[in-house]
């Protein structure tokens, strides 16, 4: 969630906002639809403004959350996060669509993406491990409708992509048996739940599920820090980096600290 965040209009906090009656908000765009824990930050907002009001943004509770939420597996803190981020008042469906890069984004495109934002391809691959919808994430779900062209028909032509490694395809199939459906798939099968390097791995191995995933080995560059980044050690630095890199992408001068995460203050 925090990825899909600092993505549109900076770490502001926008992708929670609720959509009104005359605008269509981030979270409502159809890259976002399946992001959850929105209660989870509502929750600890309510108890944050018991305490201390007006006092802790939105926007910073959610990158201190996507750090602990990786932190807890570890038992320790993994980055330190930076704070003083504003709400945003403004949440933009289409913003979102044009922002955040697709599952069927070439490298070239993926890159673009990535640079508008101050982001390196290390970046980029590093955090392809967990950011959806670009890359697969390293604990999540993909769904079928985002990459069954792979399976059926990725030329137009009825055909399975030839870069995608067999078995793994033969498993998507299993779970995905037409063009039509719609079902979930656990993006990193056999580690689903963890936050560990095994996306590299499978990556390496053309098990990547989406076609973005396949499009970080078409690049020298990127295929470099993909090889790096199998080592547990390397890939938990690198994203540390990676998340601080992505956390301070900046938001202007303006906003404020909403009382509610979900409406803008009145």
């Amino acid at each position: 969630m925090h990825f899909h965040d600092c993505f549109v209009r900076g770490c502001d906090g926008s992708i929670l906002l609720n959509s009104t009656a005359d605008n269509t908000a981030e979270k409502d765009a159809i890259p976002n639809l399946s992001l959850a824990g929105f209660d989870v930050i509502d929750e600890i907002k309510r108890k944050l403004e018991s305490e201390c009001e007006k006092t802790v943004s939105c926007a910073d509770i959610l990158a201190l959350a996507a750090r602990d939420a990786v932190s807890y597996q570890f038992g320790k803190s993994m980055w330190d996060v930076k704070t003083g981020r504003k709400d945003g008042k403004i949440s933009r469906d289409t913003e979102a669509l044009a922002n955040l890069p697709s599952p069927l984004s070439s490298f070239s495109t993926l890159k673009q993406r990535f640079s508008s934002k101050g982001l390196s391809v290390r970046d980029l691959v590093v955090l392809s491990g967990m950011m959806c919808p670009a890359g697969g994430h390293t604990i999540g779900i993909g769904h079928c409708n985002l990459f069954s062209n792979r399976l059926y028909n990725f030329t137009g032509k009825g055909d399975q992509d030839p870069s995608l490694n067999s078995t793994y395809a033969s498993f998507l199939k299993t779970k995905c048996p037409n063009l039509a459906a719609t079902s979930q798939v656990d993006m990193d099968p056999g580690s689903a739940q963890n936050f560990d390097p095994h996306y590299f791995v499978g990556l390496k191995q053309n098990s990547g599920m989406f076609q973005s995933d396949a499009a970080l080995l078409t690049d020298a560059e990127a295929r470099q820090y993909v090889d790096l980044l199998v080592d547990p050690k390397v890939f938990n630095a690198e994203f540390a980096k990676s998340m601080l890199n992505m956390g301070a992408i900046l938001t202007g001068n303006g906003g404020e600290i909403r009382r509610d995460c979900r409406v803008v203050n009145s």
